[in-house]
């Protein structure tokens, strides 16, 4: 991996800036540079919210992903803004528990994880942006859930410390899912 651009997209309350601020802290422990911008709307929760996150061998010059190898759209709006600007080559994860349209786009990778039915049927409904995290993991070359414990370990606060365990098995859920 020499730079990997990774935009997560949905609406607030999904766990969007927690589901970047894991990568990041990942990239960290794997020896990366790291940048992590958040960037969400005025109204939070139910507004629209996104998380520019590059990981890269060499010094990161802008923190700005507007060109995302990965995209991570977990509403429709989303994948109607951010599906045109991913690279051709690039990898695109769609909540196809809330989108049901397909990509348009032939020249990328398409992965179609219902999350949020996912994290519903395994009575952590809040979590579908860790169930699409896990299958980011597995699918993303030189990403993996070797230093899942001490990356959950730094980014849980805490006073949630509690949810570490839910968020291992979702994140694990979404890994194995085929």
């Amino acid at each position: 991996m020499a730079t990997l651009n990774i935009l997560y997209a949905g609406f607030g309350g999904q766990g969007i800036l927690f589901s970047g601020r894991f990568l990041a802290y990942e990239g960290l422990l794997l020896g990366k540079q790291v940048s992590w911008l958040p960037s969400y709307g005025p109204e939070m929760r139910g507004g629209t919210a996104n998380c520019s996150v590059i990981l890269s061998d060499d010094p990161i010059g802008s923190p700005i992903v507007d060109k995302p190898d990965i995209l991570v759209a977990m509403n429709l709006p989303s994948l109607d803004k951010y599906e045109d600007a991913v690279v051709s080559g690039g990898k695109i994860f769609v909540d196809s528990s809330l989108i049901e349209r397909k990509v348009k786009r032939t020249d990328v990778d398409v992965y179609y994880v219902p999350a949020t039915k996912i994290a519903s049927e395994h009575d952590m409904p809040t979590l579908a942006n860790m169930v699409i995290t896990g299958k980011l993991l597995k699918e993303v070359s030189g990403l993996g859930i070797d230093n899942l414990d001490e990356v959950l370990g730094k980014i849980v606060s805490a006073r949630r410390q509690n949810l570490v365990e839910y968020n291992k098995k979702a994140i694990n859920v979404g890994y194995t899912f085929q």
